[in-house]
């Protein structure tokens, strides 16, 4: 029997979401992006849960594009990549306008739109041991979407910086530019998440968590949604350049690509 791409469960009015693609580095594809909006959709409207946590299974919380998926884009239309685009779009804004508190885990690298997956969460636990990092311009490709969020947790310089270089960092880094939260030991993590989800649990109203997050990111946000319809129109375009499809054969085929 196959097992699920997303698991789900809820004790204490915690929802733990799981990715759960191990063999493929927990990789993104189509079916898992839309899973796991769903399943946080879900969890949304699920009465018995007042916090999520988003984690992996494996060592890796997700190391970005898969390498079918980033075949099936080379052969794709601009249409059919505008719509892609827009499933990736709406995992994002799914979990950024979520109605409850989404604590992400992570306890392996986080690349490309897996860093983009972990960073969007409100609260962001990491082991140290966690690489992040945006590869994109490294695949000729560019991190669209996930720049709209970025800019709105660190700097224009330090966006720059990660985004331009598509250089991996640590998560002593991550924490000063201000990605994450927390660097937890792996040995400790899962305990500190669990007690920081049962005190928002416990002592904090679900309408005030709710309208505090709303508050947060429609203030500080004010752009964002055209923001994100440009960015959606850009990445279907870069997707159809002879960067990106040379970037992608030098990556599938393990050759080094000289720009």
């Amino acid at each position: 029997m196959t097992e699920p791409l997303v698991l789900y469960s809820v004790s204490q009015r915690i929802a733990t979401i799981a990715i759960n693609r191990p063999e493929k580095r927990n990789a993104l594809n189509p079916d898992l992006v839309d899973l796991l909006t769903e399943t946080f959709l879900k969890a949304s409207e699920d009465d018995e849960v007042k916090v999520i946590v988003l984690k992996a299974v494996g060592g890796t919380f997700s190391a970005g594009a898969d390498l079918a998926y980033l075949l099936q884009l080379q052969q794709n239309s601009y249409e059919e990549n505008l719509a892609d685009s827009e499933r990736l779009k709406r995992l994002f804004t799914t979990i950024y306008y979520l109605p409850k508190v989404v604590i992400a885990q992570v306890e392996g690298h986080a690349i490309a739109g897996g860093c983009g997956l972990a960073t969007i969460c409100d609260i962001i636990f990491s082991v140290p041991e966690a690489s992040y990092g945006y590869t994109e311009v490294k695949l000729g490709f560019v991190p669209a979407i996930v720049s709209c969020f970025l800019l709105r947790k660190t700097s224009e310089t330090i966006a720059k910086k990660i985004l331009l270089t598509g250089a991996l960092f640590t998560a002593q880094e991550a924490l000063e530019y201000g990605l994450i939260t927390f660097v937890t030991d792996k040995e400790e993590i899962s305990q500190s998440v669990q007690e920081f989800a049962l005190k928002l649990c416990n002592e904090a109203s679900s309408n005030s968590l709710m309208v505090t997050k709303q508050l947060v990111g429609q203030t500080t946000n004010p752009q964002l949604e055209k923001s994100l319809s440009l960015a959606v129109q850009i990445n279907a375009r870069v997707r159809d350049s002879e960067d990106f499809k040379r970037g992608v054969a030098s990556f599938i085929n393990k050759e080094k690509i000289t720009w």
